[in-house]
């Protein structure tokens, strides 16, 4: 089983990348609970990766890409390798890949966020997908 602390940076940036803020708020608690500061859940919703230890910042790029071209490029498997372990490193992938789909449907029903639940960070761009129409 993964690490509470990489398992909610993979999934707060997922919730980012897919622009799921209802995701990224329910994670961000669990983020917090996991060890993640509030700097370091505001980084995720942001497009750079330097505030990240290299392993961490592996994590980060395998999101990116997968969300980006459904598929991880070989210098970032090649760092993610160094640190995790082959039945790890399929976890990472089936992980990124479930959080991909649940925001997809908690967009796609439009799911609102629960009063005193976080949305995003202060200054971070808004990712929210605008309701489709004839859906409030």
């Amino acid at each position: 089983m993964l690490p509470g602390r990489a398992r909610e940076i993979i999934i707060l940036r997922v919730g980012y990348q897919a622009g799921s803020e209802y995701e990224f708020g329910q994670h961000t608690r669990l983020g917090r609970e996991a060890g993640l500061t509030d700097e370091e859940i505001a980084a995720l919703a942001d497009a750079g990766t330097g505030r990240w230890a290299d392993d961490e910042a592996a994590l980060v790029s395998l999101v990116d890409e997968l969300c980006a071209d459904d598929q991880v490029s070989e210098p970032t498997w090649k760092r993610l390798s160094e640190r995790w372990s082959d039945a790890e490193l399929l976890e990472l992938l089936v992980l990124a890949g479930f959080y991909r789909l649940v925001s997809g449907v908690l967009n796609s029903v439009g799911v609102a966020l629960e009063p005193g639940t976080p949305g995003w960070p202060p200054g971070a761009p808004d990712r929210r997908r605008a309701p489709r129409e004839g859906r409030e």
